[in-house]
């Protein structure tokens, strides 16, 4: 089966971009994956084609317009029923590799890039969609959002990765950050590879690697150590963070 890509856009010609090259790129000409686009512009209902209006209420910007928008979704959706429609927005529920890992095994994935200041609210009160955020940032559209949804999607599809583990020892897999990696030369300004890697022990080198993905998660993401110890991390001054009032 192959995984299939729809990506509503104003912008068409930023696809397939990067994922042209690489394991992408490879598995595309493999058609283990296909791209279609579809310019939001071409369900525009006036001459000039227009995609976005002023805010209601004022303010600075546009919006896409709720009309245009679900006329697009419409389309999409009518070629391919059975995916899920996301639209990348910093207002969305942020992205985890858990949630990539189901779509990767589902049939693909339609993608709305916006564009301005956002979308008409409306779109979401009246078409089955998905609110996604790739972190807490603002782009200057959806395109590079999607970009990194689509290739996190690919890189897990079946033959795409070279190894069977590749897509699961990774960060974020088993709620863990990824263990430290080291190769040749042994020895590099002064810094050796840690002995227990070079002792060929493997049940050593397991325990290392799970102890090494504990330390950093809880020192450097400790949100994630939280939600996979249950226990809140405590600060430098032995105080532990407060749980949130939802959590109580």
């Amino acid at each position: 089966m192959t995984f299939a890509a729809t990506i509503l856009t104003l912008y068409p010609e930023m696809f397939p971009g990067p994922l042209r090259t690489s394991l992408a790129g490879r598995a595309l000409e493999e058609q283990r994956w296909s791209l279609d686009t579809v310019q939001i512009r071409d369900f525009a209902t006036d001459r000039h084609r227009t995609v976005d209006d002023t805010p209601a209420g004022g303010g600075a910007g546009m919006v896409m317009k709720a009309n245009v928008l679900a006329a697009a979704i419409d389309h999409a959706r009518l070629h391919r029923p059975e995916c899920p429609v996301l639209a990348m927005t910093p207002r969305g529920k942020p992205i985890t590799q858990a949630r990539i890992r189901e779509l990767s095994q589902g049939s693909g994935v339609t993608i709305l890039c916006g564009r301005f200041e956002g979308f008409d609210e409306r779109i979401f009160e009246t078409r089955d969609i998905e609110e996604v955020s790739v972190g807490d940032i603002v782009l200057s559209g959806g395109e590079p959002a999607a970009l990194m949804v689509l290739d996190a999607c690919i890189r897990l599809l079946p033959g795409v990765m070279g190894a069977p583990d590749s897509g699961t020892e990774e960060s974020f897999e088993n709620g863990l950050l990824e263990y430290p990696h080291y190769t040749r030369p042994q020895e590099w300004e002064g810094r050796t590879i840690p002995e227990v890697l070079r002792s060929g022990d493997h049940a050593r080198i397991a325990a290392w690697r799970k102890q090494r993905q504990e330390e950093d998660t809880r020192l450097r993401r400790p949100d994630l150590w939280e939600l996979h110890s249950g226990a809140p991390v405590q600060s430098a001054s032995g105080a532990q963070r407060k749980k949130k009032e939802t959590d109580q």
